[in-house]
């Protein structure tokens, strides 16, 4: 179950409680008049199944209340309610199967920001990454991988794109271009310094490396991999299962491919950096995919259950 807590102009308030009583899978339903100073208005707070709870808020804000009022919205971690599982039960689908468009958009965006820390987790994990690949170390590999923070924005292009909004998926599309391209320049700047201390050098780059050369010799599996993980990485934020994230990100050689880049180059190997960037391409256009085409999927799925949210009786 989601609470809501909303603030409603006064002359909309019952308007919006009709509207959230005639939604199946709503339960608790409070008016509190003129308890909102700030904007001005009357405080209404219900509880509504998750998988209700999209259509509610499309609702919602159709009436403007996001413009002229607001709209927060918290999980429920326990709620020890008779009503709450009737309305649970009663909301069509599954919770693991809804999307929260909203929260979606909003969890992307936060994610995609191209800040000081979102350009500073992409230089770490690509310089971890780096001392993976020269070291032929596959732990290292894996730890930048985890650390890299490239899913939030891959995760926005899908979202802008199939929420046809632009301006967020070309904001998405820069944080990533810049951010990768940051961290590459970054990392090829520490692999010449850490050469000039002896602790790179170009023949552990062109020995054989069985652990991490797959890393610039992409293959057709790099885009299979890509794809499912682009999939699996969009069912878990959709779901808020944030823990698959972790997996997604050790699936996919996008930070790894980006530091075999910075540090063959700054060796001047152009042959292994042709074939990381290949490798880094093949990645990001696979999770893209996947992810635009799982949110699409998803999108029909619910599209099905329209007009099943509201309450007989009620339309």
């Amino acid at each position: 179950m989601l609470h809501l807590r909303i603030i409603v102009p006064s002359p909309r308030t019952e308007e919006a409680v009709r509207l959230i009583e005639k939604t199946v899978g709503t339960a608790h339903v409070v008016v509190l008049a003129g308890a909102a100073r700030d904007p001005v208005g009357d405080l209404v707070l219900c509880d509504v199944a998750r998988e209700a709870a999209d259509e509610l808020l499309h609702e919602l804000c159709e009436l403007k209340i996001d413009q002229e009022g607001s709209i927060a919205v918290e999980n429920i971690d326990l709620s020890l309610s008779k009503r709450a599982d009737e309305a649970e039960e009663e909301a069509p689908g599954e919770a693991a199967d809804a999307v929260l468009w909203e929260q979606l958009a909003e969890a992307t965006h936060e994610e995609s920001t191209l800040s000081i820390t979102y350009c500073a987790f992409m230089i770490l994990a690509t310089m971890i990454a780096a001392c993976g690949v020269v070291l032929d170390n596959a732990i290292l590999i894996v730890g930048a991988m985890a650390v890299g923070p490239e899913f939030g924005p891959l995760a926005g292009v899908c979202t802008g794109v199939v929420r046809r909004a632009p301006k967020l998926a070309v904001r998405c599309l820069l944080a990533l271009l810049i951010g990768f391209a940051a961290a590459m320049a970054a990392t090829t700047v520490f692999s010449l310094g850490m050469d000039a201390l002896d602790l790179f050098s170009r023949e552990q780059l062109d020995n054989p490396r069985p652990n991490t050369s797959f890393i610039w010799q992409p293959d057709p599996f790099s885009f299979v991999v890509a794809v499912l993980a682009g999939v699996a990485g969009v069912l878990s934020l959709t779901s808020s299962k944030s823990g698959a994230l972790v997996g997604v990100a050790i699936s996919v050689t996008t930070v790894p491919a980006a530091a075999n880049a910075a540090v063959a180059l700054s060796y001047g190997e152009f042959a292994q950096m042709w074939g990381s960037a290949e490798q880094l391409l093949l990645n990001l256009l696979g999770i893209m995919l996947a992810g635009v085409l799982t949110l699409y999927g998803q999108m029909l799925l619910w599209r099905t259950k329209r007009g099943r949210w509201v309450r007989p009786g009620r339309r």
